[in-house]
């Protein structure tokens, strides 16, 4: 992986169907496959790494507590049109944590999928809104807007 790629770890009960997600709906490809302990994906540069309770990531603390799924950190999808991107992720029986809500920088929603870190898809309100039909905004998962 080049420097500039971003890595994430995700700690998951089930490294398989942790790969099937991220492959099938957001167009990740399987980078390496180690399940269960380990296994990463990737798309553009993020790097997902998918740790199960038997890799090395989950082994105890010193003080006894054992690393595992949880938490509200999430990763953002950019999308050129959320209601389209929902419906479609609907009709593939994704569920949703919540509906699509508009805040001050644009519209989002959370993903209910069977990890436990949901990703969150959101449009920003002047990046979607300032380009033309023809262009298309790029997935960004570090909160930053880019252009396509």
């Amino acid at each position: 992986m080049p420097e500039s790629a971003v890595n994430v770890r995700y700690m998951v009960d089930d490294v398989e169907a942790a790969i099937a997600f991220y492959t099938t709906h957001f167009g990740f490809t399987l980078r390496s496959n180690m399940a269960p302990a380990f296994a990463d994906v990737v798309r553009g540069p993020l790097r997902i790494l998918l740790s199960g309770p038997k890799s090395s990531a989950g082994r105890p603390m010193p003080d006894g507590r054992k690393p595992g799924p949880g938490g509200w950190n999430r990763i953002h999808f950019i999308v050129d049109d959320i209601d389209a991107e929902v419906a479609r992720l609907r009709a593939a029986s994704v569920p949703f944590r919540s509906e699509i809500v508009t805040g001050p920088g644009g519209k989002q929603i959370v993903l209910g999928d069977h990890l436990p870190k949901p990703p969150c898809e959101f449009t920003p309100r002047t990046q979607c809104e300032e380009r033309s039909a023809s262009e298309r905004c790029q997935m960004d998962l570090l909160g930053k807007r880019v252009s396509g």
